[in-house]
């Protein structure tokens, strides 16, 4: 990772207790990804019959959570340029060329669970939210960047950038249980580094200062919370578990662990919280350090 876890219902019919652990999520110990994400999509289908053939296609039909999120992107990302099957076959040579893409899948639906109160369960991030997908999609650019198939990285973040509004190059790291809320607007330069479980509000921009070659964009700790239209630039360091409150600008390192606020970003106190990008409290101290 980057710089930056009943009693019988009827007389024919009994189900024991751990049998429906594993079908339902809901009870007990926390299901797998994958089962969780099937047992909703049955339920949703199940609930909204004129949804049922698409939640099919593109859940219930497949046996790994590899295939579908491989099919469902696939019918995302397809368009004239590059037909629906071509991509798909790209996006599972990707998975197969790196495992650890589902882990990190898993991580990113488990943090929009966690942390959006919009958010049902692990059907809403898979099927609708463009913040997810486009993260998938920009793992998937980034392992291709790593093979030199720049091109081709580069064309799945055009396609991602017009479709979900998110612009990530290629090259990027992104760790793992990060959640791009709403995400709208969101843009990440070549050299920005975002760590494990942060997360970012709709209209960030990690950006450089200008012209600059090399290494020119911030690199975000562990932990972090970039509230709404948050503007990070330049090659700065922001520290784990930080806040930058809405609006802000921030041209300067970042301590870990303090909240910044204003234009440019100035040191206000610490989080009001412990874990700002879990808890997303957006709140800052009322008076801003002179």
């Amino acid at each position: 990772m980057i710089v930056g876890d009943l009693p019988p219902i009827s007389a024919h019919k009994t189900i024991s207790r751990e049998a429906e652990m594993v079908e339902n999520p809901d009870i007990g110990a926390p299901a797998p990804a994958w089962r969780r994400l099937r047992f909703e999509a049955a339920a949703a289908a199940a609930e909204e019959p004129t949804l049922a053939s698409y939640v099919n296609a593109a859940i219930l039909s497949h046996n790994t959570l590899c295939q579908a999120l491989s099919y469902h992107l696939a019918e995302k990302l397809g368009g004239p340029v590059m037909g629906t099957l071509q991509v798909r076959h790209i996006l599972s040579t990707a998975y197969d060329s790196d495992p650890s893409l589902m882990s990190l899948a898993e991580a990113d639906m488990q943090a929009v669970l966690e942390r959006d109160p919009a958010c049902r369960g692990m059907l809403q991030p898979f099927l609708f939210f463009k913040g997810f997908l486009a993260l998938q999609t920009h793992r998937v650019a980034h392992v291709l960047w790593q093979q030199g198939r720049e091109s081709l990285a580069f064309h799945f973040q055009g396609v991602a950038s017009e479709l979900f509004g998110v612009d990530i190059h290629p090259a990027a790291r992104i760790g793992a249980g990060v959640m791009l809320d709403h995400a709208t607007g969101i843009t990440i330069g070549e050299t920005a580094i975002v760590g494990d479980g942060c997360s970012l509000l709709h209209g960030v921009t990690l950006g450089g200062t200008g012209k600059e070659v090399g290494d020119r964009h911030p690199k975000i700790g562990r932990g972090v919370l970039l509230s709404v239209g948050a503007k990070v630039l330049g090659n700065i360091t922001i520290g784990d578990e930080a806040k930058v409150a809405a609006g802000s600008v921030v041209l300067k390192d970042v301590p870990a662990h303090c909240t910044v606020a204003g234009v440019p970003a100035k040191i206000v106190g610490e989080p009001l919280c412990c874990q700002p990008a879990k808890t997303m409290d957006q709140n800052i101290p009322d008076e801003i350090e002179k």
